[in-house]
């Protein structure tokens, strides 16, 4: 795994929580991609119903200086090559404290494995995107990204939780 980079010169994936219909054909997408059959609690991204009714699609944001690396006491997560998350399987110990740290709640336990799992972005083409019906899941540089016209990773989260 690569040592960390700037966010900035990498793409990631936006949500526009304004055009989420709850569908959750991302859910159901990214399971069958991921794990080889339908079952949305084993997908990398999860649709929240806010209390506000407003649905949100929650993935691993990518952060730039991301809790989860510094969580990880076994050191089994890092940044990778292409700047995503990466869990190494051999070294998760499944304690768990990269599940606390992450602001977004997109990192969980795997039911079977108990070893910690987040999105890694398809390898650059996302199965979420290509298949969201609204197209409110977006895969951009960050600099045309809607986090970067909202200043952050964190601002949408933050104005909505």
């Amino acid at each position: 795994m690569a040592s960390s980079a700037s966010v900035e010169s990498f793409s990631i994936i936006s949500v526009n929580e304004k055009e989420c219909v709850g569908c959750r054909i991302c859910e159901i997408c990214c399971s069958l991609t991921k794990e080889g059959y339908i079952n949305p609690d084993r997908s990398r991204i999860r649709v929240m119903r806010l209390q506000n009714h407003v649905d949100l699609p929650v993935l691993c944001r990518q952060c730039e200086d991301a809790p989860c690396i510094k969580a990880c006491k076994d050191d089994a997560i890092a940044r990778a090559a292409d700047n995503t998350i990466a869990i190494d399987p051999e070294r998760c110990t499944n304690c768990g404290l990269c599940v606390r740290a992450c602001p977004f709640d997109a990192i969980f336990l795997h039911p079977d494995t108990e070893c910690a799992v987040t999105c890694d972005l398809c390898s650059g083409t996302p199965v979420c995107v290509k298949y969201c019906p609204t197209k409110c899941i977006t895969y951009s540089s960050w600099e045309e990204s809607l986090e970067a016209e909202r200043g952050s990773e964190t601002t949408l989260y933050k104005s909505l939780i």
